[in-house]
């Protein structure tokens, strides 16, 4: 991009930001307003929903939860969701600040989920794929024991059925109200990977913001092919961490889908918009 695109975008964007600012003519209403957290333009729910939860402003690309990212990736009405017979528990009685029960049982009421992680089989263009899909919104998309259950049980679904399969990230890390019980799930979904390796079963990570600690240390960057959504945060730990183990500072783009596509670590980095059509070309080349 030449110095000269690069202010014709800048006051192409100056523009439509103050177009939407002009629309408002008193103060904005919470219920039918939201701020974009990028470039603090004032948008319409609407308009932002019907945008796929991109600014159109600056390109920001919101987080969707696990229900919106398969509407967003999957044909219509051809996913079927499996496992949801698994449910958490609170084997070790935690409490923190309150207790572990407590915390699911938040959790559950905000989402309208059991745990972190939805599991089931869709068609993406017509190409059938088994599917695991994190959800933030469930504390921090966090891996505990069901996450760890759910993602190897579609795993071994799909060396059953010869599927291939998609893994969705978007997760903290491991769940610390589950202590080692969490820890080992990371081993055991990097052997369910082992087994789609063995098996011979195409593999796809797609890793959306944010994707940290123990999935990426494990099933979320094991696949064959690695796909980052624009702007995605990636790591093990923090920035912060890094920066004050290292008394260092890191590069402004450090750890962003961008930069690890720099340096090799991912395959693909896509807009929100072309995710579905990236993911058909990879799956079409694999049949």
């Amino acid at each position: 991009m030449t110095v000269q695109d690069w202010f014709e975008k800048r006051k192409e964007a100056q523009i439509q930001r103050r177009a939407l600012e002009a629309k408002m003519e008193i103060e904005p209403n919470p219920d039918l307003w939201t701020q974009c957290v990028h470039c603090n333009a004032q948008l319409l729910k609407k308009d932002l929903e019907d945008n796929d939860m991109v600014c159109p402003v600056c390109d920001y690309h919101f987080r969707v939860n696990a229900r919106k990212r398969i509407e967003q990736l999957f044909d219509d009405g051809s996913f079927e969701e499996l496992f949801q017979e698994i449910k958490p528990t609170d084997p070790l009685e935690f409490v923190d600040t309150e207790s572990y029960k407590d915390r699911l049982t938040k959790a559950q009421e905000k989402t309208g989920l059991d745990d972190a992680v939805i599991t089931g089989i869709g068609t993406i263009e017509g190409h059938k794929v088994a599917t695991a899909v994190m959800d933030f919104d469930f504390m921090g998309g966090s891996m505990g024991s069901v996450v760890g259950e759910k993602v190897t049980r579609i795993m071994e679904k799909a060396i059953e059925q010869r599927l291939p399969v998609l893994a969705v990230t978007s997760s903290g890390g491991a769940r610390m109200q589950e202590s080692a019980l969490s820890l080992m799930q990371m081993a055991k979904t990097s052997c369910a990977c082992a087994r789609l390796d063995e098996a011979g079963l195409l593999y796809i990570n797609l890793i959306t913001d944010p994707t940290f600690g123990g999935v990426t240390a494990s099933f979320g960057t094991l696949g064959d092919i690695i796909v980052a959504e624009q702007g995605a945060r990636v790591g093990f730990a923090g920035r912060r961490v890094i920066e004050q183990t290292i008394r260092q500072k890191l590069p402004s783009d450090f750890q962003t889908a961008e930069y690890l596509m720099k340096y090799g670590q991912v395959d693909v980095v896509s807009a929100r918009k072309d995710l579905k059509a990236t993911l058909a070309n990879i799956l079409a080349m694999h049949e």
